[in-house]
């Protein structure tokens, strides 16, 4: 099986300049998400789609494969994934040869544990190079969530009003960012990661859940890094 691992990482970070590139706990945050999927011989290559010069120079000195800087019209702060990946899976099936899968990562997930990227890979072969996406428990259940209207609040889901305790509400889970594996027709046809399909990845582990997207995040990183170990 070849899967074509392909890390997106735009420069133009507004709430946390840099941050592709800033150092977390001595290596470049892009660093831990290379590093990560380096060890899986099912992963042909490691390709690293950005914009900018100088990601451009850190990912290809952590053994990246950067063969170009990405157009600007997908690189704006509303471009979608998917659109991203279709154009580095087309130059790389046009160069390399066809995949059996694109393994899309994202760098502001850093913590990947060994047994998680291992489950992932087998389950989309098993499932028949089904759409596989990474999800944790969700931090708030939605049954226990209330929408605001002033100075009015209501349940995000109704209910007919009977008092819930949070430890009988069945198990909800949320996309966590860290692992989306798509078959390339799949990606080509639906233009997304999410459809129709898609099984989950549980991944349990709440440092696994970390997407850094603010300053408040990229602490609970550093805090996350003082006991990680991705092989615990």
């Amino acid at each position: 099986m070849r899967i074509l691992a392909v890390v997106t990482a735009r420069g133009g970070s507004k709430r946390v300049p840099g941050k592709n590139i800033r150092p977390l706990a001595g290596r470049p945050l892009i660093s831990w998400t290379i590093d990560a999927v380096r060890p899986f011989s099912q992963v042909c290559d490691i390709l690293v789609s950005t914009d900018d010069q100088a990601i451009y120079e850190v990912a290809r000195a952590a053994g990246a494969m950067v063969p170009w800087l990405r157009p600007d019209e997908l690189s704006t702060d509303i471009a979608p994934s998917a659109p991203v990946c279709i154009h580095a899976l087309d130059w790389y099936e046009g160069s390399q040869g066809a995949v059996d899968g694109l393994l899309l990562l994202q760098p502001t997930s850093p913590f990947r544990r060994r047994d998680s990227l291992t489950r992932g890979l087998a389950l989309y072969h098993e499932m028949a190079r089904r759409t596989v996406i990474g999800v944790s428990p969700a931090v708030s259940h939605p049954q226990l969530c209330f929408t605001v209207d002033r100075m009015a609040m209501s349940p995000f889901i109704p209910t007919d009003g009977t008092p819930v305790r949070s430890q009988d509400l069945p198990p909800a889970y949320e996309i966590n960012g860290a692992f989306y594996l798509i078959a390339p027709d799949n990606l080509r046809r639906y233009r997304s990661f999410v459809h129709e399909g898609s099984v989950p990845l549980i991944m349990d582990y709440p440092e696994e859940r970390i997407d850094i997207d603010t300053e408040w995040d990229w602490r609970m990183a550093e805090a996350a890094c003082q006991d990680w170990n991705p092989l615990d």
